[in-house]
């Protein structure tokens, strides 16, 4: 029984491994974001678990970092790397472009990294946390269309946002956790404020309403930290 936390963060590595194959092998970018999402619940369930259970173990904790690399950052690594490969044709540097997706990889495991060793990181986080930059690479290549005469655009485009998002996984901006101690409107605001407004985005917009979701926990998050400061001051 207590190595059922395990057992779940496991899946979630198979999870971003099929990911991995959907994407680099397939071709087939929403169910490499399928199998994202699937990792991104065993991820959720893994932790809820351990505490349920009390099974907390230092094995497990390193095993949720090297799992989370994989799911995480890796996978939407072949994603990016996959549609750049389609999309840089004619690029400058066309051969080399697509390898700037494995920038994913690296930034994430710095993120990973840092957390691990980092006190301060309980009740929140401090750069955007993997699982989000996971989620948002991969519903966002799906959305993007593939036609004529944007590759040039989808190119440059792609290449700033992986520029902007590894930055942000290991920025010091403080990021608001989802997890709850209780379930109250007073403390939780900002988590129920960000659950239903990705129900409703994602209802609207389907897959780039998730990317959108994952824009607005950023700006949220920094709202947050302004209105903090300010109110102490």
């Amino acid at each position: 029984m207590k190595n059922l936390p395990n057992v779940i963060t496991c899946l979630n590595l198979y999870a971003g491994s099929l990911s991995c194959v959907m994407s680099l092998v397939y071709g087939n970018y929403t169910g490499a974001f399928i199998f994202i999402l699937l990792a991104a619940c065993f991820d959720f369930l893994d932790g809820f678990v351990a505490r349920l259970i009390k099974a907390y173990s230092p094995i497990g904790a390193q095993l949720d970092s090297l799992a989370d690399v994989v799911s995480f950052g890796l996978a939407p690594g072949f994603i990016v790397y996959s549609f750049l490969a389609t999309t840089s044709v004619g690029v400058p540097y066309s051969a080399n472009v697509p390898f700037l997706a494995f920038l994913i990889p690296i930034f994430a495991a710095l993120r990973l990294a840092k957390f691990n060793v980092d006190s301060r990181q309980i009740s929140s986080f401090f750069g955007l946390p993997v699982p989000a930059n996971g989620l948002f690479w991969g519903a966002l290549i799906p959305s993007i269309p593939l036609t004529d005469g944007n590759h040039t655009f989808n190119t440059v485009f792609v290449v700033a946002l992986v520029i902007i998002f590894c930055l942000l996984m290991v920025s010091e901006l403080p990021m608001f956790s989802l997890k709850f101690t209780h379930y109250k409107w007073n403390g939780n605001q900002y988590p129920y404020i960000m659950i239903l407004a990705t129900l409703f985005l994602t209802a609207l917009f389907q897959l780039l309403g998730i990317c959108i979701a994952i824009v607005l926990y950023i700006f949220l998050s920094l709202f947050r930290y302004v209105f903090a400061v300010r109110k102490k001051t």
